[in-house]
């Protein structure tokens, strides 16, 4: 062995003909299938958003026709259909009503919610486990289920109430909203208690060290905290709420939302009507969001955590 080819193994770099033999060495077989692995789940990934963007941007495309028979039958570029929307006094009042809906739910939802959350935080461990369980119960049971349980519950209840006490109730808003609360109690509590078991408590301890009060304490230390999940409830719950039909179909009675409305108009055929409705409701969803990000993004730059979004807080 030469002395340059002794210093090289006594400084544990490779020689050139070390470099040589393993270049002739076979890769493993995990490596040497690597490359065409990821490929292919880069390939199926890429799959995967156009099939599930693509019909959302022909619905958008669409609703831009200026046609005025078959909603595929391209005639050029109108806004037509969007001014036939904003003039129409059926479609404006099923989308006020479909925002009062929403709001509502979204309001009650993250009161309530955020409230179980907290509260459950603090009981002890054979009280927590039945209602986590009852929580995924309510998340994992079909929505047609919730639909017809709910229905079911309204109508036997107000058999019994109305002939007692003189009243006269029904179906309508008051029903879908609570409807729709009832399901979206169980997302909120989740985020909201799945942000507080990563939450750090020296914050929390300091301030009782401190003689805080737990009102100040609350609202201080623990709620900044909570913000990115609390947020992040109620965007969930208004858009849920706001694109809801099936729950919507079984307890509106002779109220209307958006999505009872676009149903409807499907029976006749889609149309860009239809599609310009759709792409306002998307546009709502997407405002709703990036206001979302906006009070997060305000919020992270008040208390330094930063990386938490709504959607990052599903992933939790």
């Amino acid at each position: 062995m030469s002395a340059s080819a002794g210093r090289a193994a006594a400084s544990g770099r490779p020689t050139v003909a070390g470099t040589a033999e393993a270049k002739r060495l076979p890769k493993p077989r995990g490596e040497r299938f690597g490359g065409l692995v990821e490929g292919w789940l880069r390939g199926h990934t890429l799959l995967i958003y156009l099939f599930l963007y693509i019909p959302i941007i022909v619905v958008v495309i669409f609703s831009f026709n200026a046609t005025n028979r078959r909603v595929t039958d391209w005639q050029g570029f109108s806004l037509k259909w969007y001014a036939s929307v904003l003039s129409d006094k059926v479609v404006q009042s099923a989308l006020t009503n479909s925002f009062i809906v929403a709001t509502s739910t979204a309001i009650i939802s993250t009161v309530f919610g955020t409230m179980a959350a907290l509260g459950l935080q603090r009981a002890p461990k054979w009280f927590q486990r039945p209602f986590e369980a009852l929580t995924f119960v309510s998340i994992i049971v079909p929505e047609i289920v919730i639909a017809l349980a709910t229905l079911v519950f309204f109508s036997s209840s107000f058999d019994v109430i109305n002939p007692i006490f003189g009243l006269k109730l029904k179906l309508g808003f008051p029903t879908i909203i609570a409807a729709h609360a009832l399901f979206n109690i169980s997302l909120v509590m989740l985020l909201v208690r799945a942000r507080l078991s990563g939450m750090d408590r020296t914050h929390v301890e300091a301030s009782y060290d401190l003689y805080g009060t737990p009102w100040r304490t609350f609202w201080q230390i623990t709620f900044p905290q909570l913000l990115p999940a609390v947020v992040a409830g109620f965007l969930l719950s208004f858009t849920f709420s706001f694109d809801d039909y099936v729950i919507s179909s079984f307890v509106s009675g002779s109220e209307t939302t958006l999505p009872l409305f676009v149903f409807s108009q499907t029976r006749q055929g889609v149309t860009p009507l239809t599609n310009a409705i759709a792409a306002m409701m998307l546009l709502v969803t997407f405002v709703i969001l990036v206001i979302g990000q906006w009070i997060l993004a305000r919020q992270a730059r008040r208390t330094g955590d930063r990386g938490r979004t709504p959607l990052s807080m599903l992933e939790t």
